[in-house]
């Protein structure tokens, strides 16, 4: 159980940093820009906390939170990096205890991910913004609960329930298959059971 948060410092998880920051930057402006449905901003996060553990998927969530919401204004993504940081973490633990090895396990990872967004995300939606989420498909349905006369947090609950969850079943599919595809030589720089080898 303490190799879960083990985290190996070495030339290749200083590189993985801002490259996953830049996966997460990217696929949240596609999104953003598309209007997609989903939100894509967690790619990078779960390739860091897979790879180098639910430390550095941590780091990379909530810095790619900070550096979004300063470069392009939006600063209320700055609120929301202690979601990403929710999600590297725990999508970096569930990668350590193995749930990352075969598809049918990457599905549980992803779905607890989606759930650690949730659960974060919930309260920061109620307190920011009465309990939407800004995602056209959740936000009808907060708005369907809101006329049948439940409560703001269980629509609010419902309503990042259906963003997130399926949100993060893409994103951890698409990990899952990049991960799969990878050359075993780079894969095993992260191992922090093993020495670090060259790709040379």
């Amino acid at each position: 159980m303490l190799n879960v948060f083990k985290t190996k410092l070495s030339a290749a998880t200083i590189v993985l940093i801002p490259a996953c920051i830049g996966i997460n930057y990217l696929g949240k402006l596609i999104a953003s820009v598309l209007k997609l449905p989903l939100w894509l901003d967690s790619i990078g996060t779960c390739i860091g906390g897979c790879l180098g553990g639910p430390i550095i998927g941590a780091i990379c969530g909530a810095l790619n939170n900070l550096i979004y919401g300063l470069t392009t204004g939006d600063n209320i993504t700055l609120i929301y990096a202690l979601t990403s940081l929710g999600i590297g973490l725990v999508v970096g633990i569930l990668a350590r205890l193995g749930f990352m090895e075969t598809f049918p396990k990457s599905l549980i990872c992803a779905v607890g991910g989606g759930l650690a967004a949730v659960v974060i995300s919930t309260p920061l939606n109620i307190l920011f913004w009465g309990g939407t989420t800004g995602n056209v498909w959740g936000d009808a349905l907060f708005t369907l609960t809101q006329a049948q006369g439940m409560s703001v947090a269980f629509g609010s609950f419902l309503d990042e329930l259906v963003v997130d969850v399926p949100d993060k079943l893409l994103t951890v599919v698409i990990v899952y298959l990049l991960l799969k595809g990878a050359p075993q030589k780079l894969t095993s720089l992260y191992d922090v059971n093993a020495e670090v080898e060259r790709l040379d």
